[in-house]
């Protein structure tokens, strides 16, 4: 689903959170109010105040009594814990990413550390990696797997530079609701990770397993990563 196709409410919110992001709003910033907004945008009230709720449950906004809706503080850092998203957390513009292995469609890998449904295992994933670069340094090698499940010409998607939470929102309606990680710190092993993350073998690194759950109902996706914190923290915002 393209952005033109979108209800009202989400093309609004949709504008709102691009405003936030980009630093239009910033934190402690007022935005308009709700029957200006109706007025802006020729919406009615119910939608505008859908929109403000899926900033709100995101927390990109904080209403309070008597002021409206208020910028709140976004997540910094690296922000790999947050749901938000690595991109949105630190501003596109200071991070890079590259896809190493371009999305394929495959059979779910042997013991595979979730467990997965009979349809999930029936379908497939959809899978490919990719390398985040933060300031030219290289912070984590990321391997991501998609249920291959109503996700049309995802596999034709130049993934370079892209934020994976704005491409699932945005063109598939598929938004994250929470989920579960499991971190451990290790010494590295394989040379993949070595080479891309410009360290020797031996190096500590975090290793992170993550399930994201979604709006979409039996649709989570799965991720491993292996993170070089040398140069930078990494901590959430939820």
């Amino acid at each position: 689903m393209g952005l033109k196709d979108q209800p009202q409410y989400r093309k609004l919110y949709e504008s709102l959170r691009k405003q936030i992001v980009d630093g239009f709003y910033k934190e402690g910033d007022l935005l308009p109010s709700e029957n200006d907004l109706c007025i802006l945008h020729n919406l009615t009230r119910p939608t505008v105040r859908k929109s403000l709720d899926m900033l709100l449950h995101e927390g990109f906004i904080k209403k309070h009594q008597g002021l409206g809706s208020v910028v709140h503080k976004l997540p910094k850092g690296i922000g790999i814990l947050s749901v938000t998203g690595t991109t949105t957390a630190i501003g596109g513009h200071r991070l890079i990413t590259k896809a190493i292995v371009k999305p394929r469609v495959q059979h779910w890998p042997d013991k595979f550390p979730f467990v997965l449904s009979e349809h999930e295992q029936h379908v497939g994933c959809i899978y490919f990696e990719r390398l985040r670069l933060l300031n030219d340094t290289p912070v984590f090698y990321e391997f991501t797997y998609l249920p291959n499940i109503n996700l049309p010409r995802f596999t034709s998607r130049n993934l370079d530079n892209k934020s994976l939470f704005d491409l699932l929102r945005q063109s598939y309606n598929i938004e994250i609701k929470g989920g579960e990680q499991f971190i451990k710190a290790i010494s590295v092993e394989d040379e993949n990770v070595c080479q891309y993350l410009h360290v020797e073998k031996g190096h500590p690194v975090l290793h992170m397993k993550r399930k994201l759950d979604t709006n979409r109902i039996g649709f989570a996706f799965y991720s491993m990563l292996y993170c070089n914190t040398d140069e930078y923290n990494i901590y959430g915002i939820f």
